[in-house]
């Protein structure tokens, strides 16, 4: 009897891990929200660029129109970048909580930024991600930002070393494959 119980509670402890499903599939549909979102920015960001063409606009207004351009520019990697977070947490997730995807596996053009092994794979290509989202974030600061001071100009200096540091950081700990030992020797 000991035994069965046993048996029948670790089966609905294995199982339980299925609620994953509603973060996988969660996350997926926000995904699929900020492409959507970060297309049509693209669409509509795209259009108004014939107003760049226009002999009327000069001087000042050109130069506005164009740093609006470039910020917009901006948010829409952004919001690829943010998509493409909930991707590959939702891809994750499945990976570590639920099965392997097995067309991933076998695909030919597969990417190895997808394939999810262990925790620490999801969090790494996670926070290489979020990396990236913080450095356009920073960008698109620096551009709406006032240089008045020579103060303002040092700390752009500053956050941009920052920036490095953590890029330099984050690529640290890799090693080259395996493929690219072989060749060196």
């Amino acid at each position: 009897m000991k035994k069965k119980l046993e048996s029948v509670f670790e089966g609905l402890l294995w199982d339980s891990r299925l609620i994953v499903l509603s973060a996988v599939v969660t996350s997926l549909v926000a995904s699929l929200a900020m492409f959507y979102i970060a297309t049509v920015d693209a669409y509509f960001m795209i259009i108004h660029l014939g107003e760049y063409l226009s002999p009327s606009l000069a001087g000042e207004a050109r130069n506005a129109l164009r740093s609006s351009t470039i910020a917009h520019v901006v948010e829409i990697v952004d919001g690829y970048l943010l998509a493409t977070v909930l991707l590959i947490f939702s891809l994750g997730l499945y990976e570590l909580f639920i099965s392997t995807i097995d067309k991933a596996e076998s695909a030919e053009t597969k990417s190895n930024v997808l394939l999810i092994r262990n925790l620490d794979d999801l969090k790494s290509r996670l926070a290489k991600v979020i990396l990236m989202i913080l450095i356009v974030k920073y960008f698109e600061h620096a551009i709406r930002m006032k240089f008045e001071t020579p103060m303002d100009l040092l700390y752009l200096a500053a956050g941009i070393a920052l920036l490095g540091v953590a890029l330099y950081l984050s690529h640290a700990g890799e090693h080259p494959p395996a493929h690219d030992k072989a060749e060196s020797h």
